[in-house]
């Protein structure tokens, strides 16, 4: 067989036309080819003519006894056959982006949060939407609001609900407070201490910038036990909350989620007389959330239904 001119420019064909030529390639045999792809011979022979002249060279020989791939050949079914992988993939990953199980999520995150319930929402969303890229930031309150308005992050979870225009939120969790004192003070062997025993006491406190959500929560708390806090120092994080607190700089009202950190040298004591709980919200912005957004937040749901169950077996038990 005469060789046929090579094309200077791109070849053009249809996928149906690629996978036609797939099909001969593996069966080298145009009659069995045409009974797999439900066509003709000579349908076939047409097709795989018509890519030919696109490639610009012959693909197989032909001869009565048996038909075999050019050089040419091998090489165009060796690329066919990755871009048509390629192509597959293409399609899966599309699929998974409409599903939510590919694409990009930013969420910001406090203490109380990471601390709480979020670990395991995070793992649980991993489990079904793997292939998504996450990314966390850690970020006071406030400081998450304005990245959540100005589109920094996808989705935030804060002390206390942000009310704004087009903005949702669910409440993930509540929190008990509870009173952070130095080992070896005086109520540190209590087994659960009145908040009204605070009152005098110096007091270590989240600064006004970090803590700026949660410090009127505290203050509301003390009001109504019928006192002020002493503010001997402030921390700009809890690690230096607690380190204060280990140092006997003073005493300090926290999250229970406390319970999950490291803190040598502080104890954690239950307030008594303290019902108001800490809201942990999820926010974020918009009614109709996009595709990875939404099935994050469908999962924060569903946790949050599970914690709410889990909780009320444990207290009919």
């Amino acid at each position: 067989m005469s060789r046929m001119p090579l094309r200077q420019h791109p070849a053009r064909f249809d996928l149906r036309q690629l996978r036609a030529f797939l099909v001969v390639a593996d069966q080298l045999h145009f009659s069995r080819a045409a009974e797999d792809l439900s066509m003709t011979q000579p349908a076939v022979s047409r097709m795989i003519r018509k890519v030919e002249d696109a490639v610009g060279a012959s693909l197989f020989e032909r001869s009565t006894r048996k038909v075999r791939l050019t050089a040419a050949g091998e090489a165009f079914a060796a690329e066919c056959r990755l871009a048509l992988n390629h192509l597959d993939l293409a399609s899966q990953a599309a699929h998974n982006a409409a599903e939510g199980r590919e694409g990009r999520l930013r969420v910001g995150y406090m203490d109380f949060a990471i601390n709480g319930s979020l670990p395991s929402m995070l793992r649980s969303f991993r489990e079904h939407a793997s292939a998504v890229s996450m990314t966390l930031e850690y970020m006071p309150t406030t400081a998450q609001h304005v990245a959540l308005l100005e589109g920094r992050i996808d989705i935030g979870f804060v002390v206390g609900a942000l009310k704004a225009q087009k903005v949702s939120n669910l409440l993930v969790e509540e929190q008990q407070f509870v009173a952070l004192v130095p080992e070896g003070h005086r109520l540190a062997s209590r087994p659960s201490v009145p908040l009204a025993e605070l009152e005098g006491e110096p007091f270590v406190m989240g600064s006004e910038d970090a803590f700026a959500s949660f410090r009127p929560l505290v203050f509301d708390l003390c009001h109504a036990a019928g006192f002020f806090p002493n503010i001997v120092q402030e921390a700009s994080n809890s690690s230096g909350i607690f380190g204060l607190v280990a140092a006997g700089v003073g005493v300090s009202i926290y999250s229970d989620c406390v319970r999950s950190v490291r803190r040598a040298g502080t104890v954690v004591k239950a307030l008594s007389n303290v019902a108001t709980p800490i809201p942990i919200f999820a926010t974020w912005v918009g009614n109709h959330a996009p595709v990875t957004l939404a099935r994050f937040i469908d999962t924060v749901r569903a946790c949050v239904r599970a914690s709410v169950t889990k909780q009320g077996r444990a207290r009919m038990s």
